[in-house]
């Protein structure tokens, strides 16, 4: 009696898997490209590309997202534009000191100071030389925001480190260590 039902059990799976496999008939496949994607030549010519060589250039007039648009040039012209012009736009409730302090902390102090007397860490151990005194400069918050985003002289641009909101908080505090000199 157990021969029948092991006999009765084994011709049934057989039957049960013979009947899911049918060739005239495959499964669906999803997105079939990736399973047989097309072989491309390493160093061939694609539609991709305008002429085959050179990469797609975007609109003439677009900007990145969340990129905010700075109006002045990156020359002496634009600096003094800057300086004698550029006002920051947050009022009492969106300017945040500590905020501003916490990000002088992270990229000035090591040059600029604590105190922004230019005796910084690497300016202790002679890894820059003549940084100057907030208290020695004429600056204003329009010249101190331009020079955090382009940059002067052995100081690079923060642009990419800080967003324009940011820069303002630094600005901001700058001018709050001045008055302090």
């Amino acid at each position: 009696m157990k021969r029948i039902y092991k006999i009765t059990l084994l011709f049934g799976l057989t039957i049960l898997v013979s009947s899911c496999h049918n060739n005239a008939a495959p499964n669906y496949q999803y997105f079939p490209n990736m399973y047989e994607s097309v072989g491309y030549e390493t160093y061939s010519e694609s539609d991709a590309f305008n002429n085959g060589k050179e990469g797609q250039l975007p609109v003439s007039g677009t900007i990145n997202r969340g990129f905010d648009v700075y109006e002045y040039e990156n020359s002496t012209a634009g600096y003094e534009l800057a300086k004698a012009n550029l006002k920051s736009p947050l009022d009492s409730l969106s300017n945040n000191s500590e905020e501003g302090k916490a990000l002088f902390e992270i990229y000035c102090i090591s040059c600029h100071g604590a105190t922004g007397n230019g005796k910084g860490k690497l300016v202790e151990r002679e890894k820059f030389l003549g940084v100057p005194s907030y208290a020695d400069r004429p600056i204003t918050e329009g010249s101190v925001f331009h020079v955090i985003t382009y940059g002067l002289n052995a100081m690079g641009s923060h642009a990419n480190q800080l967003s324009a909101h940011e820069r303002w908080l630094v600005t901001d505090y700058v001018l709050k260590l001045k008055s302090e000199l």
